[in-house]
């Protein structure tokens, strides 16, 4: 057995543990956690102090190169996002999705797995929901069995690349302090022999494993909307029953409340007479909104009150007019704003009809204009074909419609141009990756890719907190011993097997540990104890960070090891479970590959 280390090493120990069950707990907010940590950090070796670490050693986390890198290059990501640089790609697929949705599928796959490597995984499975749920119902297909196996495809092509995703970025730049240097393609080829073994089955196996499954309610359609119908003097509606509604609606109307003035009227009472002026909160799909509208002669809108009217200006014309769907994005202008504050329909001449919120799918409980919106809401607007035209091409948002054109500007070829640039100075050593991601946000904002104001909603708090929160609690595991008496047991457990079961055993650790706690906490303390153990055997440390790193991506099996995964759930209505079914077996697939090719590869 391994000597005991001294009692900071223990109470590190403990405080790691107790973070891991925090950060696994979905109720307790990441950067909660993340907060006390580092405070219980600073107070332990303020009070206690240990050597030469000191608070400040803590606090320097927050200037750590692989954050810096990681910030960098989800501004760049942002970029990508504000000039709708990938809108060939996107709309390429979309099209080939409608007319071949089989082979669609299996080119989403490699498309998705192939350009992961290089951008962010989180932003590109938000662009690809959208498209990818309209596309499959217009093929006939239901989205689950779409989206889920896509997100696994994102995170199979974030392994890949030294940027593929912020976990690699971080522990490449903590192997660095180690003294082993990783280049951006090193990992290359394993990483791709272990995702054409997933791509495979992701492809001719999962989508048979997925039920289907429909997002939020039964309804054929992807998506409901929260709307205000408002009861119009004449209409068919005004003077009638609420039972003689909901017959002249096929009783498919759901109504969630009736206001009148300012008073509430009870709801499931059949016999309540609507009036002119009534104000019904219902919730459903696009075309099923628009017939209600239609059939009792009312006003589908988000007026405060009646006398107000649809838009601020002049209503628009009914000729031309088309509906379509906006999603919010982190980059957007109305992202954490109301539609009064960003005086939407001024700015664009649209009116807003409903909203989709698409993670708490909570009901319509205020008006329209003034719900704070949040990045992955849905609205449904109504306006000219020219004003949707225009929303589009400003590429502000993400506009879903008839066409499935995504936001394109003129300045999408620049913002490409600078991310290869970025990748090409990398990986060719000119210049390290976090000062390349650095002059790629210059760049961006030199050419007006970004402007000053984007590079807040891009940077993420509970990100930053979290990751510095990681890389204090790895450093006070490796200064105290913690990290070596951690891989001292490790080894004797093993009890002198050969090289590659002890690395397949590490990576199988690894694996269970990301699917319950976030993949950068598992890489940033994963990878020294993986560096200690590598030592300890007399082996070459790179196959061992490497297996590291690759187990802390793969978070296949649970929906929380990934904020990713967490959208394709919301989206997809998927359940917990659904992500055990399939995630499991790719699991085990790509860790076999990885436990056989690895050993062979690096000639262990």
């Amino acid at each position: 057995m391994p000597n005991l280390p001294d009692l900071h090493a223990f109470v590190v120990m403990a405080l790691t543990c107790a973070a891991l069950y925090l950060f696994s707990r979905e109720h307790i907010r990441a950067e909660a956690t993340s907060l006390w940590v580092l405070l219980a950090l600073a107070l332990i070796f303020y009070i206690y102090p240990y050597d030469d670490f000191r608070p400040a050693d803590i606090f320097a986390n927050f200037g750590h190169e692989g954050l810096v890198t990681v910030c960098a290059l989800m501004v760049l990501g942002q970029g990508l996002d504000r000039t709708g640089a990938m809108q060939p790609l996107v709309t390429v697929l979309a099209r080939t999705w409608i007319q071949r949705p089989r082979f669609a599928l299996f080119v989403t796959l490699v498309t998705s797995w192939a350009t992961s490597g290089f951008i962010n995984d989180t932003p590109q499975i938000v662009m690809l929901i959208p498209v990818l749920v309209a596309c499959s119902l217009r093929a006939g297909k239901a989205p689950s069995n779409v989206l889920l196996p896509m997100g696994m495809a994102v995170l199979l092509g974030g392994m890949t690349t030294t940027i593929g995703s912020g976990t690699n970025i971080l522990a490449v730049g903590i192997a660095s302090e180690f003294g082993l240097h990783i280049g951006m393609f090193d990992f290359f080829v394993p990483a791709a022999v272990g995702g054409a073994v997933g791509l495979l089955y992701l492809w001719l196996i999962a989508p048979r494993l997925l039920p289907v499954r429909r997002p939020l309610t039964s309804d054929s359609s992807p998506r409901l909307f929260n709307a205000v119908l408002h009861v119009r003097a004449g209409g068919f509606a005004a003077g009638r029953t609420l039972a003689e509604v909901r017959k002249r609606t096929g009783q498919r109307m759901r109504i969630d409340r009736i206001t009148r003035g300012d008073g509430l009227l009870p709801v499931k009472e059949p016999s309540v007479q609507l009036q002119a002026g009534d104000r019904l909160y219902v919730r459903d799909t696009v075309d099923h909104l628009k017939d209600f509208e239609r059939l009792l002669g009312a006003t589908l809108y988000n007026a405060s009150d009646i006398s107000t009217p649809v838009r601020e200006s002049a209503p628009p014309d009914k000729e031309g007019l088309q509906l379509a769907e906006a999603v919010i994005s982190r980059s957007s202008p109305l992202h954490n704003r109301t539609l009064n504050a960003a005086h939407f329909s001024k700015l664009y001449n649209l009116m807003p009809l409903a909203i989709h919120r698409s993670m708490s799918g909570a009901d319509l409980s205020e008006d329209l204009s003034n719900i704070r919106l949040q990045a992955g809401d849905v609205l449904l607007v109504q306006g000219a074909r020219e004003a949707i035209a225009e929303l589009r091409s400003s590429g502000s948002i993400l506009v879903l419609d008839g066409t499935i054109d995504l936001p394109h500007t003129d300045r999408a070829p620049w913002a490409l141009c600078i991310l290869l640039l970025v990748v090409l100075a990398a990986a060719g050593g000119l210049l390290p990756m976090s000062l390349a991601a650095l002059v790629g946000v210059a760049a961006m904002l030199l050419t007006r890719c970004l402007r000053w104001r984007d590079l807040g909603p891009a940077l993420s708090l509970p990100l930053i907190l979290l990751v510095t929160a990681s890389l204090s609690l790895g450093d006070a595991l490796t200064v105290t011993g913690g990290i070596d008496y951690i891989a001292q047991l490790f080894v004797a457990g093993f009890g002198g097997m050969p090289v590659p079961v002890i690395l397949s055993g590490l990576m199988l650790l690894l694996i269970v540990a990301t699917n319950i706690v976030t993949n950068n906490t598992v890489a940033v303390i994963g990878v020294p104890i993986a560096i200690s153990m590598a030592k300890q055997l007399g082996v070459p440390a790179e196959p061992f960070v490497v297996a590291a790193i690759f187990a802390a991506n793969m978070s296949y099996a649970t929906p929380i090891g990934y904020q990713g995964n967490l959208l394709i759930m919301s989206a997809g209505g998927y359940k917990f479970a659904d992500f055990v079914r399939v995630g499991v077996p790719l699991t085990i697939i790509v860790w076999l590959t990885f436990s056989f090719f690895l050993p062979v590869w690096y000639g262990l």
